[in-house]
Parts: structure tokens; sequence; C-alpha cells
């Protein structure tokens, strides 16, 4: 035991009256791995409990709130172990920390919108948010960023701040279904009753369409060179829509292409007065 004590006391660094044990060294170590096993504990209870009426996206936040909150807790007892007192430390770089934190005004700005993210439950995990016309499903909501995914399977870094202060559209927020739309151009002449007929066809044959005794198609404008047609169905596969859309208009095309049904193009008639075909003929 003495020969353990004499260990444990043996100085590393010496200057002054600031000294560095090798206990100092353990006692960190110990609080690191302690504090990490800790947060284990809490994030399997957090899985584990399938009795709270807790979401994925809540149980996520209060646990990002734990963490930052236990770590804070630990690295102030690690500084203290070696010797360094944090009030004194605040203290005494409060003017440091005044120009560092005008240089860092829009990162503390990302950290205080993450926090207000966490405690406000806004936007979760698992939410699918509308981000300057990008659609992103979100993954993990940092302290500073949040990270999403979006249709191209790209992982997107999100400043936090900017989920807080721009406008963004949170699709999960809605009900369970939300209703779309697909605009479709016909050219005139054709059936009316029978083009409506074949947009309702095809939108129920699709699998993923939800409440499809409420799908809708509607005949809604004398466009340039078609008749404009509008379909509106509703589906909670929201973050893969287009695939359902696309599969839809291959639906749509087909049943066209078997009913004679043809989609215009914009064309464009050029009209020669009878002066203009004799200047031509001149210059020729």
């Amino acid at each position: 035991m003495e020969t353990l004590r004499k260990f444990l006391e043996f100085e590393l660094i010496h200057v002054n009256e600031y000294t560095l044990t090798v206990l100092s060294i353990v006692s960190i170590i110990a609080i690191y791995f302690i504090t990490k096993f800790i947060l284990w504990l809490i994030k399997k209870a957090f899985n584990r409990d399938k009795s709270n009426k807790l979401d994925e996206g809540t149980a996520y936040a209060l646990y990002q709130i734990i963490k930052y909150i236990i770590w804070i807790i630990a690295i102030s007892l690690m500084l203290e172990t070696i010797g360094i007192k944090v009030t004194l430390l605040i203290a005494g770089s409060a003017a440091l920390l005044v120009g560092v934190g005008l240089g860092l005004q829009q990162t503390f700005n990302d950290i205080i919108s993450g926090l207000i993210l966490l405690f406000e439950h806004s936007v979760k995990v698992g939410d699918v948010l509308d981000v300057d016309g990008d659609i992103i499903i979100i993954q993990e909501i940092g302290l500073r960023t949040s990270k999403g995914l979006n249709r191209r399977d790209i992982v997107v870094l999100i400043p936090n701040s900017l989920i807080t202060t721009n406008k963004v559209i949170n699709w999960s927020n809605q009900s369970k279904t939300t209703l779309f739309k697909i605009k479709v151009g016909v050219a005139y002449g054709s059936d009316v009753d029978l083009v409506i007929k074949i947009l309702k066809e095809s939108v129920m044959e699709h699998p993923l369409v939800d409440n499809k005794k409420q799908a809708e198609s509607r005949f809604i404008d004398f466009g340039n060179s078609s008749l404009d047609f509008e379909l509106l169905f509703f589906s909670d596969n929201i973050f893969r829509i287009e695939r359902v859309k696309s599969d839809i208009r291959r639906i749509i095309n087909k049943k066209f292409i078997e009913n004679n049904i043809n989609i215009p193009f914009p064309q464009m008639d050029l009209h020669f007065r009878s002066d203009m075909k004799t200047i031509i003929k001149k210059e020729s």
C-alpha cells in the first residue's frame, strides 16, 4: 500500500505552486470513463423503457441535453482535479471571452439555436424538412449543426440557426397523410371525362397512395396548347414522394397511349405576309 501511495503521489510536473501528480492523471481518466458509463446507462434506459410516452425525437433531444450537462460537470471536475479553479478561470478570461464571442458570433448563434431545437421540440430526429427547397430527413440534432439525408441520399449538415430563423416547412408536423398533386396536360379535342377517369384509375393502382376514396382528378384550365388537369392524392411516404409521383406518371402515360390520348408539346406557327415572300425571292 505504501508503494502504491508513493506511486500515486509521484509528481510529474512541479512549477511554483502547481503540481501534477499521477493521482491527478488517474482521477481524470476515472472521471472520463465514469462519465461515459453513466451516459451509456442513461441511453440504455431510454432505449429499453418502451412504456414511456416519449417518441424517438423527444427521447433523443432529452438525452442530448442530459449529455451536455453531464459533460460540463465532468470537465469542471477534471479541471478542479489538476488544480485549475473553474470560477477563477472564467473570471480571469472574461475579456478574452468577449473578444472570442464577437469573432464567433455566428457559432454561438448556432449553438443557442441548437439548444432551442432540443428544448422546444419543434424539430425532432426523423422529421422531414423542406430547407431552401431541399427535402431532408433529420438524422441527428447537434449543438451547432444538425445532420440530415436528402432525397439523393447525400448527407447534409445544416447550421441550427438556419432552421430556427428561416422559413422551414416541417412535413412531419402534418397529419399522418399529406396531400400531393400531379399536373397533366392533354391535347385539345381529348375526351375530358375519359381523362378524368384515367387519372383516377392510375392513382388507385399505386400501393403507397392512402385514402384512395379521397383521391380526386380535376379539369383546372384551358392552357395555351393543352387542356390542363390536376390529380390530387394522399400519401404518408413524404420523403420518397417523388418516386411515388414518378410511378403514377408512368401509369398515366401507359393508359393515355392505350386510349389514344396525346400529351401536347409547345408549338409555334409562323405566318409570312405576301410582301415578305416577294422580298425573300429578290434576295435569293
